[in-house]
Order: C-alpha cells, then structure tokens, then sequence
C-alpha cells in the first residue's frame, strides 16, 4: 500500500519544518543551557536541501497546536505559566526560567512550542490518513523531559506524548510504541505513560549510575511501569560512555525488537534525540550517522511503516545534520548504507 502510495505520488514521507521554531533563544549567559541552539534546527533543514532530499519529500505545514490539544498532558497551570512569557521582559523571563531545571524562555518560546506541538500533530494526521507512509518534523523547543505541570531540560511541551494522546482519541489507536533513541531520559514521557498500558516506551540513555543528568533513580532498569501499566516501560541506562554501533544494534535486536514485535503497534513515534551519535558533546558515544539509517529500517517494519520522527535532542551541528539525512533517506526507502 504504502509503495504503490508512494509511486502515485512519488513521495511517501512527509517533511514538516518552519523556520519560525529558530527563534526561540537564550538571551543571556547559562553554560547550561547555551548548547540549544536555533542552527540546530537551520542546519539540519539545510543539510536536506544540499542532499536534494527536501524536494523528495511531501511538504506538509506545521500549525500551533491548540490549547485543548497541549491540556491532553499538560495542566492548566503549565498551560497559563508559559502563555504569560510572551509580554515578559529579558529579567522577567530569566527569573522564571530559574524555576525549571535547564530551561529558558524567550518572548517567542510559548509560540515556538505550539508550533512544535502542532508539526508533530500534522505528521501524525498525514501518517494516519494515509497522505504519507511516514516523516519527520523538525522541531524545537523539543519535548520528552517536559512533565504535566513543568518545563525541564529545554522542553517546554512534551510534543510526543501530546502526539500519542491525540492519536489515541483521533484514531482510537489501541497500542502505540515510543522509542526514545534520545542520549538523555525522557522521563517526562516515562511519567505521563508510567500506569498507560496502550504506549510502549523504550528509552536507552547515558546513566552512569545515576551520576549524569537527570540523575533519577527511576531511570534505571527496574523502572518496568506502574499499575495497569506495568511492564510497557522499558528502560535501558548506558552505565559508560563510548556505545558504538554494534551497542545500538544489539539493544535493538536483543531489548527492543522482540518487544516491540509482540506488542505490535498501529503506530510508532521516535523521540528522535541525536546526541546519541558521535561528536555530541552531551552524550560522549560513538555511534555514527549510518546506524540511525539502520534504526530507523528496523522501526519501519512494525505498525505497518507508520513511523513519525520527531526531533528532540543533538548538540554536534554536523553530526546532527547528517543523522537526521540518514534518517530521512530511509524513510524514503533509499537503502541502508553498509555500517562499521
């Protein structure tokens, strides 16, 4: 279906970017938080273009996403706090901003995260209704760290459980599946799913012991899920740096993939974090830009190949831009390049 879909209209794979989401900024000194930074964004898009994958894909807009659709995960509290950075000044925003844990405001971050929550909801859309096989959105603020009534670590909305709570009630999707490849734990998402049975998470991340951010206990391996939702919560903490290829590989094959195969999903979302490739400066591993090609082959066998990438982390610009390409031509169907 999805070739003979993606012949008629020679491209199955959405592209949903808006340059607008670069204007969110840090605008004084924070060591913290001075690695996200717009060109994240800018040069990955440019980095699509050089490789002419931009004119392969379907363009779909982004939209803000409404206040109805960011209060599926979030409080209203959450909700009105960062609705009433856009009219604060520069101290104004940095005092707030220092109630959160590596966050900072902008006057344009409460339209960027809509607009980052609402790419997200028009990739899901496309995928669903059969537009396209599959996509990514390029977005920031990004959003796996975000809580229900908390901005954290530069994640104002959590952009891909929105997309899941959405996609349950627009499409009365049963069994969705997350797959975190971010370097850091997203347990915001963990949190909003911990007693949900119908969403698989799978989060591999640098741990350390506990040692690296954001240094939680329930990070760990033994962190299964709450309630009805015990067991779909999965957990891998890298407790060394330096993971190669063949580490990621190996927790597909031997963690990731046989459960994801037995839960069979209607529909995977990545929370698709790149400072687990080499270079990046937050995640130390040593994985290349080619082994994101080959995660990304391996997801598209479940659901059908409804996949729907998401950007979230990725602080090393070249690096970055060329795991998202690799990621991008394999949602094309271009084949896997051969990997050390």
């Amino acid at each position: 279906f999805c070739f003979v879909l993606s012949v008629a209209m020679a491209s199955g794979t959405a592209l949903i970017y808006d340059e607008e989401m670069t204007t969110h900024k840090l605008l004084w000194s924070d060591p913290v938080c001075d690695i996200e930074v717009p060109e994240r964004l800018s040069s990955s898009y440019e980095q699509l273009e050089r490789y002419h994958l931009v004119e392969r894909c379907v363009c779909v807009p982004a939209r803000e996403g409404s206040e109805e659709e960011i209060l599926l995960v979030h409080s209203s509290e959450h909700l009105e706090v960062a609705k009433s950075t856009q009219t604060m000044n520069e101290e104004e925003l940095k005092r707030l901003s220092g109630n959160y844990d590596a966050f900072f405001f902008h006057p344009n971050t409460y339209r960027c995260a809509r607009l980052a929550v609402g790419a997200t909801l028009q990739l899901v859309d496309a995928v669903m209704s059969g537009k396209v096989c599959n996509g990514m959105a390029l977005v920031r603020p990004p959003g796996h760290h975000s809580q229900r009534n908390a901005a954290n670590g530069f994640c104002l909305f959590n952009n891909v459980a929105i997309s899941a709570e959405y996609a349950k009630l627009k499409y009365g999707l049963q069994r969705i599946l997350i797959v975190d490849w971010d370097v850091h734990h997203g347990q915001g998402t963990q949190y909003i799913f911990a007693e949900d049975p119908s969403v698989l998470y799978f989060s591999w991340h640098r741990y350390e012991h506990q040692e690296f951010w954001p240094s939680l206990k329930e990070s760990d391996y033994d962190a299964v899920g709450l309630g009805k939702g015990k067991g779909f919560n999965i957990n891998l903490p890298w407790n060394k740096v330096g993971m190669g290829n063949s580490d990621y590989l190996a927790a597909f094959f031997h963690v990731l993939l046989p459960m994801a195969f037995e839960f069979d999903p209607e529909l995977v979302l990545v929370s698709s974090g790149y400072d687990s490739g080499i270079g990046d400066p937050e995640g130390q591993m040593n994985a290349t830009p080619e082994v994101f090609a080959h995660l990304t082959h391996f997801l598209m066998q479940l659901a059908n190949g409804k996949l729907c990438v998401i950007l979230e982390g990725g602080y090393h610009l070249k690096s970055l831009s060329e795991s998202v390409c690799m990621t991008v031509k394999t949602l094309l169907g271009d084949p896997v390049p051969q990997i050390t």
